[in-house]
């Protein structure tokens, strides 16, 4: 199997590539996240594609996978809190309702993009009282996730139901990459 390079410095997102058994080696891009014009439901899959672009350009003879992940209601897109305040009032608006989680995936080769796709996973959270999402926001784990919520780690007890795809809710949407990845001709995975 080939080895890629991943465009992020995702904690969650090494461990899941290792998990998988594919060879990769990080390279975090540098990719600005303006969102001018686009649609929410559109960031992540763009997002994935500049880094992947960003990346490639300084790596050209290798494939890079990119990745973005958002929380998003109501035509809103949640990204990563600035601070406990904004996680506080980013899990009231989610609290008790149900909501998308998309990830963009992309592949890029010589400075342009060979394959990408995005991933959408429901998830319905439980009806939380404030107390229950001030403590949850004080343990510190919401503050580098998008929407404010960890599912792989405590935040599992603010999650009543996932419909799709669970790891596209911790940042990378398993399968999808996967199909990426096969369509580059590697029968590895």
């Amino acid at each position: 199997m080939r080895t890629f390079v991943l465009a992020s410095a995702s904690p969650r997102r090494s461990a899941i590539l290792s998990q998988l058994k594919i060879p990769f080696r990080v390279e975090p891009s540098d990719f600005d996240e303006t969102a001018d014009g686009l649609e929410a439901e559109d960031r992540p899959q763009k997002f994935a594609e500049g880094k992947a672009l960003d990346v490639s350009r300084k790596f050209p003879q290798e494939y890079v996978l990119g990745f973005d992940t958002l929380v998003c209601l109501d035509g809103k897109a949640l990204g990563k809190p600035k601070d406990s305040q904004e996680a506080v009032a980013m899990l009231r608006f989610l609290n008790g309702k149900r909501h998308k989680v998309i990830s963009g995936v992309a592949i890029a080769f010589g400075g342009k993009i060979v394959s990408s796709a995005r991933e959408v996973t429901d998830v319905v959270f439980r009806h939380l009282t404030d107390k229950f999402i001030e403590e949850y926001v004080a343990s510190g784990e919401p503050m580098d996730k998008a929407g404010a919520y960890a599912i792989q780690g405590q935040g599992a007890s603010l999650v009543k139901s996932v419909h799709g795809c669970f790891y596209n809710v911790v940042g990378l949407p398993v399968a999808k990459t996967l199909d990426l990845i096969a369509q580059l001709g590697d029968d590895n995975v």
